[in-house]
C-alpha cells in the first residue's frame, strides 16, 4: 500500500531517531531513469503495513505539515500521466529518481542501514521524487555457484520501495563495484568468474602491456562456453530470467525499467580508463583493451576479410599509454596521427563494432526475458568529454566510440538501441565546459547535444543523470536546461524521459542542499511548458522545506 504524504512526512521522524548512524557516502556513475505515471497521494491517514521505523508524527508543527502536505499532493495528483517511452506526455516534465548507495545490500545479502534507508526513502517521496535506482550485485545474487541465486536482501529493498510508493529502477550490475570513479565499495565478480578468469586471465579484458582488467569478462569471448560450460551472454540472460521469475509480481508497476549493465561501471564501453592502483588519471586519454587472445582472434578474422592479415597481428601501438595527451602519440596526433589513415579507420570501425555487437546480442536475450512485464529496457553510455575538441576525440575512441571531428560516433549507438526499444541513457548532464580543464579541451555540453540530436535522429527515448555529485543551484539549472533538449528548432516539445540524481547520501539531507533539491525536483517536474515562473516554483518549494525541515535536519544527523 502506498503511503500517504501525512505518513510520509510523519515516518521520517518515527524512523530517524532509530536509524543508524553510519550511511555510505560514495558515488559511482552508474544509473538510468525512466518516466512512469505519477502517483496519486491523498493526505488522509493510512495504515503503513508495518514498514519497520515508520510512526505517526509527533512534531509540534503538524497542522502545517498537513497543510503543506493538502498543497503539495494535490499538485502532484494533477500532474499529467509519464508515460515510460517518453512519447505520451511530451512537454509534462522529467521525473527524477535517485540512486542509491552501492552497497545498499550487504555482503550478507541483508539489507544494509534498514531504518535509514527507511527513512530516505520517506523523504524522497515528500518530495515528490519519482523513484530509486538500486544496482543488483552479479557477485552478490550469484556469488557462490553457478545458478544459485541469493535475492536476500533485494526482496526486502522492492518491498520498501513499494510500501513507500516509488518506482524501481534496477541495475543489472554484471560488472565489479571498486576502482571506477567514486566506488566506495568492493563487489568483486562472483567467485567461480573469477576462478574461471584466474585459470584463463584471456577471459580479462587486456592492454597492449599485458595488464589485465576483473572489472567486466571481456566481450571477445561473449559466445564461448568459458564460464563453467555456460557463455557469458548465456550466464547474463539467466540471471535477468531468474531475476523476472523472482519479481514478477513487480515488473511494470513497481520495477519500471531493467538497466541491462554491459561493461565497467554498468556502461557500454572498455575499461579504457580504470582508475585502480592510479593507472588512469584525468584526464588521460585511455589505452586500447583488445589484447586478450579472444579479441586478437577476432581482430585477425578481420583484417584477413580486409585483405590485410598484415593489420590482425595486434592492435595500435603508437596509441601513447593512459595518461597521455592526444598530440603526445603519434596514433592521435591531430596531423598525420594514425587515427585518420586507412588502418585507422579499419582498427577503429573493428573495435566500435565489436562494442555494438555485444550490446546487440545481451539486449535481443534482454529483450525477450521481460517482452509484455511492462518495463522498459535501457543502456547507459558514458559521458567522456575530455578531449572532445581535439580531432581525434583519443578517449572516447580507447572506450569503444568511434567519434571524430569528421565521424558521429553516437548516432550507430542510438540506432542499435532503437532497434530494441532501448532507452539512451547519459551522463554529464550537469557539467559545464568552461567548468573543467580547457587545456584539455574538455566540452560536456557540446557532447550532451551532440548525443541529443543523435538520439532524436534515432527516435530513441533519451534519459540523462549528473556523473559526480553535485549539490548547488547552478548545477541544477544546467540539469534543467539539458533536460529540456532544446538542441535545434525541431525540438518541440521533446524532453529526457528520467532524470535520475546522484546520490542519496547524508549531504543530500543537509538543510541547505535538501531545500535547493526539493526545488529541483520541482522545476524538472514542471517541465519545459511549465505555466508557473521559477520564482513561482521556489516559493512553493520553501514552504514545503520550510515545514519538514525538523524532520529532515534530523535524519541528516543520524545519517552521519
Amino acid at each position: 500500500m502506498a503511503l500517504s504524504m501525512t505518513n510520509q512526512i510523519g515516518s521520517l521522524a518515527g524512523a530517524a531517531a532509530a536509524m543508524d548512524s553510519s550511511f555510505n557516502t560514495g558515488d559511482s556513475p552508474a544509473a538510468l531513469v525512466l518516466k512512469s505515471s505519477a502517483m496519486s497521494m491523498k493526505c488522509k491517514a493510512v495504515k503503513t503495513d508495518g514498514v519497520e521505523g515508520l510512526s505517526p508524527p509527533s512534531s509540534p508543527c503538524r497542522s502545517d505539515l498537513s497543510a503543506a502536505c493538502k498543497a503539495f499532493a494535490t499538485e502532484v495528483a494533477e500532474e499529467k500521466e509519464y508515460d515510460l517511452g517518453g512519447k505520451k506526455g511530451e512537454g509534462s516534465g522529467v521525473p527524477v529518481f535517485v540512486m542509491m548507495p552501492l552497497d545498499s545490500v550487504s555482503a550478507g545479502n541483508t539489507v544494509n542501514r534498514r531504518k535509514a534507508m527507511n527513512a530516505a526513502m520517506a523523504a524522497l517521496k515528500s518530495a515528490g521524487v519519482e523513484g530509486v535506482m538500486m544496482d543488483v550485485w552479479w557477485g552478490l545474487v550469484e556469488r557462490e555457484k553457478p545458478g544459485e541465486y541469493n535475492w536476500g536482501g533485494y526482496v526486502e529493498l522492492m518491498e520498501m520501495a513499494k510500501k513507500h510508493g516509488l518506482k524501481v529502477q534496477v541495475v543489472m550490475s554484471f560488472h565489479q563495484c571498486g576502482g571506477n570513479v567514486g566506488d566506495s565499495c568492493n563487489i568483486p565478480l562472483p567467485k567461480w568468474v573469477v576462478e574461471e578468469i584466474n585459470n584463463d586471465p584471456d577471459l580479462a579484458y587486456t592492454d597492449q602491456w599485458g595488464r589485465r582488467n576483473y572489472e567486466y569478462v571481456s566481450l571477445g569471448c561473449d559466445t564461448l562456453p568459458v564460464l563453467k560450460g555456460r557463455t557469458p551472454v548465456q550466464c547474463y540472460a539467466d540471471f535477468m530470467r531468474a531475476f523476472r521469475d523472482t519479481f514478477k509480481d513487480l515488473l511494470g508497476d513497481t520495477i519500471v525499467e531493467i538497466q541491462v549493465g554491459m561493461g565497467p561501471a554498468g556502461e557500454l564501453r572498455y575499461p579504457s580508463y580504470p582508475e585502480q592502483n592510479g593507472t588512469w588519471k584525468f584526464p588521460g586519454i585511455g589505452a586500447f583493451q583488445c589484447f586478450d587472445k579472444y579479441m586478437l582472434k577476432s581482430l585477425k578474422a578481420a583484417a584477413e576479410a580486409e585483405g590485410k592479415p598484415e593489420w590482425g597481428s595486434t592492435g595500435p601501438t603508437d596509441a601513447g599509454s593512459y595518461n597521455n595527451w592526444p598530440e603526445d602519440t603519434q596514433f592521435f596526433r591531430k596531423e598525420g596521427g594514425g587515427w585518420d589513415g586507412p588502418y585507422g579507420e579499419f582498427f577503429l570501425t573493428w573495435y566500435s563494432q565489436m562494442l555494438l555487437d555485444h550490446g546487440d546480442r545481451i539486449l535481443t536475450s534482454a529483450k525477450s526475458i521481460f517482452d509484455n512485464t511492462g518495463v522498459k529496457i535501457s543502456v547507459k553510455i558514458a559521458g567522456i568529454h575530455w578531449h572532445y575538441g581535439s580531432r581525434s576525440h583519443a578517449p572516447e575512441l580507447t572506450a569503444g566510440y568511434y567519434n571524430t571531428r569528421f565521424r558521429d560516433g553516437y548516432l550507430p549507438i542510438a540506432q542499435m538501441l532503437a532497434r530494441h526499444g532501448a532507452i539512451f541513457n547519459f551522463t554529464c548532464i550537469e557539467m559545464r565546459d568552461h567548468e573543467q580543464p580547457q587545456n584539455a579541451l574538455c566540452a560536456p555540453e557540446k557532447l550532451v547535444k551532440q548525443v541529443a540530436l543523435a538520439t532524436q535522429k534515432a527516435q530513441v527515448a533519451l534519459a540523462g543523470e549528473n556523473a559526480l555529485p553535485r549539490y548547488d543551484e547552478y548545477a541544477h539549472e544546467q540539469i534543467i536546461r539539458a533536460s529540456e533538449l532544446n538542441v535545434d528548432g525541431e525540438s518541440g516539445d521533446r524532453e529526457m524521459c528520467a532524470f535520475t540524481y546522484l546520490r542519496m547520501n547524508p549531504h543530500l539531507f543537509e538543510a541547505d542542499n535538501w531545500r535547493k533539491f526539493v526545488a529541483f525536483v520541482k522545476k524538472m517536474k514542471e517541465g519545459k511548458r511549465a505555466n508557473k515562473c521559477w520564482e513561482e516554483m521556489e516559493r512553493e518549494a520553501e514552504h514545503f522545506v520550510h515545514v519538514t525541515q525538523p524532520l529532515v535536519q534530523e535524519a541528516a544527523v543520524l545519517m552521519h
